[in-house]
């Protein structure tokens, strides 16, 4: 791959430098040897049990809790503890709205509200992950929980602070590697688990310490690896099964014997997902100049991750070319190895007058991914991205507070091989957006929303060269009763330019069992949506009900045009008119109280519906889905229990099966021996209990990848 827009890469990152370089000599002048003044992290975690951790104390980024950035769903201490897992999509399954495209054990990412791949952005502290995740579902996000402090889930308005791209939302991780606060002496915290369903064994640390009253020093590692998954029953669907059984009859009619007898006993074949082995390394560092006057941090990261990619077995459709035709593979199953490295950087100045804040963002990635079919090195993505951003956060001053910004992104991708479904290409995108948020009276607030982005996609290979004018809003309201209830509705219009693949894509694409056909003139993609909510809260119940409709206009699908190419059915990127609606609801109630304990009671439900207007169902959307628990606590001890039921979904798309209703128990057990607060927790789980088969909807694999079976899980933490 040409290296050259690395030097680009060393010129964007000096010029974030020269920005936020004078926060240090600001800094000193404004308080030499003063202590920052604490700042609480307003997040609260989305799972009904408390955390039990105390307080993050924080400088540098505040939490940015106000109307339009107000998180619909998240994940924090204890809980984030316990669903770490190697992907992000399924650390994040169990929140309200939140689904995962469970490609295999090694490549999930989030599923919001339907929408999935360039429609939802994974970010850390406001920046991608820079890798080539949304390029295919077989990619695995490059996403490090182990350095995570907590992480929210954004749905309309609010993502335009991230993108105009991401309609279906963001997920943004608040990491911990370029550190916060300088602690009073050395801190280390380590995490170990294991994990029955795919033999899954993790190790990991990270140490802090202080240089000095201002400085601090971040060190991390982790490891993490895991068998072939085991499953509660047959590997493959009914439906799959049936085609299995059926080609098995025309090879004995064939005369092909053993071929027949083969696939026979592959098609019953139980326990274990072959090829779902997954390995992942990391290590990272960071160092921060922190002070009241501001803050600025370095930090880096190698992410090396190898696992194993599920195939479909062959049944007469896709896969089997004629002779002398299609692509060949090479003899062994199909892995993946995954090379990130990563350099961010974060600064905030502190001002004062009208502007509280100028807070800068930052990172460069080099990215690398190698599809091996046994032996043999079969496609090779390599890229690079570049990052970056800074917003001007307002002092708050009569009730009006606000954010504004601009944000870049450079980033380019070169694939060659066999399965080479893209060209190489570039991306730039500019943008420039504000957030305002007034206080009205009498518990109303008004807020409103811009963004502009300009995104230039160009790829030279190809001769291709557009560029997209993006223009997204968004106006809202809400009143506080005082009394716990909380009432808003928002509208936001935005537009995404489509992605490249959806440009420029032409060839079998393995991952999604389709010959997929870009069109290089499809236009911008606007969507219109309208969300409504009802929140009550107080010390003893919790309730949250939100509505949301999203009308589309150019609505950018891969459409079945009922050709074949080369064994594999043909989709053509088509823009059309299209509906997205459902709901989000949970709550939870204190049923009971005593001294040091409680029984609280909790139930959430999401769905929903999705229409291509004239042509059908919106393929891969996930059901109604209903989950009902208990969480009881004595002391330092708490025990959980909760049932989770998927009703079946059958409105599917083109050479898409239905998929099974299915019922999850699900047990779990965190205790502190040593108190609340000290530095040792362990939690015990059972997910998945009666060892049921369970297949997502919003899954590309899902007849030949079901979810996991029984899982007990023990971790351990600690902390010093």
């Amino acid at each position: 791959m040409n290296k050259q827009p690395s030097r680009l890469a060393l010129l964007a990152c000096a010029s974030i430098l020269s920005i936020v370089a004078p926060v240090t000599a600001r800094a000193q002048d404004a308080s030499a040897g003063a202590v920052p003044q604490p700042r609480t992290d307003a997040h609260a975690p989305a799972h009904a049990e408390e955390t039990g951790e105390s307080e993050i104390v924080v400088v540098g980024h505040p939490p940015t809790d106000y109307g339009l950035l107000a998180a619909t769903a998240s994940i924090s201490g204890d809980a984030l503890v316990a669903e770490t897992r190697g992907q992000i999509g399924e650390i994040l399954n169990a929140l309200p709205g939140v689904s995962s495209t469970s490609f295999s054990p090694g490549a999930s990412r989030p599923v919001l509200r339907g929408f999935s791949g360039d429609r939802v952005s994974v970010l850390t502290d406001g920046i991608g992950s820079l890798d080539a995740s949304n390029v295919s579902v077989d990619h695995a996000v490059v996403f490090d929980p182990l350095t995570v402090d907590h992480i929210d889930v954004f749905h309309g308005p609010s993502v335009l602070l991230f993108g105009g791209n991401a309609i279906g939302g963001a997920v943004n991780a608040i990491d911990k590697r370029i550190p916060r606060q300088v602690p009073e002496r050395i801190t280390a915290t380590a995490i170990g688990s294991y994990a029955t369903a795919a033999d899954e064994r993790a190790l990991s640390g990270s140490l802090e310490a202080p240089l000095g009253d201002r400085f601090v020093a971040h060190v991390d590692a982790s490891w993490r690896k895991s068998d072939d998954l085991r499953v509660g029953g047959h590997v493959y669907s009914k439906a799959l099964r049936g085609d299995m059984l059926h080609a098995a009859e025309h090879l004995r009619e064939d005369g092909e014997t053993a071929e027949a007898e083969e696939l026979e006993a592959e098609a019953g074949r139980t326990d274990r997902l072959p090829n779902s082995a997954a390995e992942t390394k990391t290590i990272g560092a960071g160092l921060a100049f922190i002070d009241a006057g501001g803050s600025l941090g370095i930090s880096y990261q190698h992410y090396d991750t190898d696992y194993g990619v599920p195939e479909r077995p062959e049944t007469g459709h896709g896969h089997e070319e004629e002779e002398g035709e299609g692509h060949e593979h090479g003899e062994g199953p199909v892995t993946i190895g995954l090379k990130q490295d990563r350099f961010d950087l974060r600064g905030e100045l502190k001002l004062g007058g009208f502007l509280e804040s100028v807070q800068v963002r930052g990172a460069y990635a080099d990215y690398e991914h190698t599809e091996f079919e046994g032996d043999e090195v079969g496609t090779v993505f390599e890229g690079e991205g570049i990052e970056t951003r800074a917003d001007l956060v307002q002092a708050a001053r009569g009730g009006w507070r606000g954010r504004s910004g601009v944000q870049y992104l450079w980033r380019s991708l070169t694939v060659t091989g066999p399965e080479a479904v893209v060209p190489d290409y570039e991306v730039d995108r500019i943008g420039v957006f504000t957030l305002q948020s007034l206080e009205i009276g009498s518990g109303v607030t008004l807020d409103a929303s811009g963004r502009y982005d300009s995104s230039h996609v160009r790829s030279r290979g190809a001769d291709f060269d557009r560029t997209f004018d993006l223009w997204s809003g968004a106006v809202g309201a809400s009143w506080k009763s005082g009394t716990g209830f909380n009432l808003g509705a928002n509208f936001v219009h935005g537009e995404r330019a489509p992605s490249p693949e959806e440009l420029l894509s032409d060839g079998i694409h393995i991952a999604t069992q389709s010959y997929e056909v870009g069109d290089r003139t499809l236009g911008v993609e606007k969507s219109n949506g309208f969300e409504a909510y009802l929140r009550y809260n107080t010390p003893t119940v919790d309730f949250s009900l939100t509505g949301y409709l999203t009308d589309f206009d150019n609505y950018i699908a891969p459409l079945a045009t009922g050709e074949e190419e080369d064994g594999q059915p043909v989709y053509q990127y088509t823009g059309v008119d299209a509906r997205f609606k459902g709901f989000e609801a949970a709550g939870s109630v204190q049923a009971a109280a005593w001294t040091g304990g409680e029984l609280r009671l909790d139930a959430a439900a999401d769905y929903t519906h999705a229409q291509i207007k004239g042509y059908g169902p919106v393929p891969r959307i996930p059901p109604l889905r209903v989950r009902g628990g208990s969480t009881v606590a004595f002391g330092d001890l708490r025990l959980r229990g909760e049932v989770e039921w998927n009703a079946k979904q059958d409105r599917v798309g083109d050479y898409e099966n239905p998929t099974g209703a299915f019922t999850l128990v699900n047990l779990s057990a965190d205790w502190h021996p040593m108190g609340e607060n000290g530095p040792v927790t362990l939690m015990l789980s059972a997910d998945n209990l009666f060892d049921v088969v369970g297949r997502r909807s919003a899954s590309f694999t899902r007849d030949f990848v079901p979810m996991a079976g029984r899982d007990v899980r023990l971790t351990a933490k600690f902390t010093y």
